[in-house]
């Protein structure tokens, strides 16, 4: 049974429609993504969901209460913000409890309750330190701290990592991770980043102009994409994507399933690039990124740019001829308007 259910919502700012008819069943408990590219209505979905903007049409209803038309602070909701939000001339323990306050909660029941989520982030030795004194991802916490003292039935994340650099973000990502699993609270968290939705997300919601494109585990995404706007979107780097015309001898190992009129796709796993003669369609290398435990290796095959990833490092450089041979099993196909029709074999 939905924890959180969305129902046909709409959101237009007068003619511009921004949420164009969502509907999406949410269990007690689950760690749900919202990804998408700029514009694509993730933030604003979550934006409808705490009360910040108004619904234009539709409904919401949490634990079996409608909310659609309640304040923000009356939803049982918390949120984390992008920018953290925190107040800089309040210490950490103050701002953690701040709501508590306003709340009137009773003095021990909030240092008890402070003092717990301090220990749960790491950050009781920070309690009597002001916000600019702390580092980017001590602030965020702090931001997240103060959102779970409040034990809300829900979570609200809006890209909270975006301000934090490459280390931080990959220990920040973690810390999330295991704080939900401690904590068990349904938690909706947004980013546009899908290495994060991948890693944290039980369920990932993929939107694009204000609709949902897909919902799925990270790995039915990847596996199953339902169009070429998923299959792209979801892996890195993303899925090489080849007209049906374009390498015949591509088109030919579908075993005849590709639409005359459609597209191949097959993600950079699938493609072997191999120097000289031999099997394979011929191509000419034109970037070799060496990442250490992968090599990516852009070829081009006919005027048509693909990426190869390989868990090897390879003796190639720019500029060589190579024969560049695909993997049958690894196929995915789309039709003309970029719906899946067949998925690969090997796929779970």
């Amino acid at each position: 049974m939905a924890y959180l259910q969305l129902n046909n919502i709409r959101k237009s700012f007068g003619e511009v429609h921004v949420i164009r008819g969502v509907n999406l069943e949410i269990r007690q408990g689950e760690f749900i993504v919202f990804v998408g590219p700029s514009g694509c209505g993730k933030s604003t979905m979550l934006r409808l969901i705490a009360g910040l903007e108004g619904i234009t049409s539709g409904g919401l209803t949490l634990d079996g209460r409608d909310i659609t038309n309640l304040p923000s602070g009356e939803r049982d909701l918390a949120m984390v913000f992008q920018s953290y939000a925190l107040y800089p001339h309040m210490s950490v323990y103050d701002n953690m409890s701040f709501a508590l306050k306003l709340a009137k909660v009773p003095r021990d029941e909030i240092r008890q309750k402070v003092e717990r989520a301090a220990q749960q982030l790491n950050l009781t030795s920070y309690l009597q330190r002001t916000p600019r004194e702390l580092s980017g991802g001590q602030r965020q916490r702090v931001a997240i701290g103060r959102a779970i003292v409040r034990s809300p039935k829900v979570f609200l994340f809006d890209e909270p990592l975006s301000n934090l650099d490459a280390a931080l973000r990959g220990n920040t990502r973690v810390e999330i991770h295991k704080l939900h699993a401690s904590l068990g609270a349904t938690t909706i968290y947004v980013t546009h980043d899908q290495v994060e939705a991948m890693t944290l997300a039980d369920r990932v919601v993929v939107f694009k102009d204000g609709v949902i494109e897909q919902v799925g585990t990270p790995l039915e995404l990847y596996d199953r994409p339902a169009n070429q706007f998923v299959a792209q979107f979801i892996g890195m780097p993303s899925m090489n994507m080849v007209a049906a015309n374009a390498i015949p001898g591509f088109s030919a190992r579908s075993g005849g399933r590709l639409p005359v009129d459609g597209f191949l796709g097959v993600r950079p796993e699938g493609l072997r690039v191999q120097a000289g003669s031999g099997t394979g369609e011929p191509g000419r290398v034109d970037l070799i990124e060496a990442l250490g435990a992968d090599t990516l290796i852009h070829v081009d095959v006919g005027g048509v740019p693909l990426i190869a990833r390989q868990n090897e490092r390879t003796p190639l450089h720019a500029g060589d001829v190579v024969r560049v041979e695909l993997d049958a099993s690894q196929l995915h196909l789309f039709n003309r308007e970029g719906r899946a029709v067949a998925h690969p074999t090997t796929a779970a």
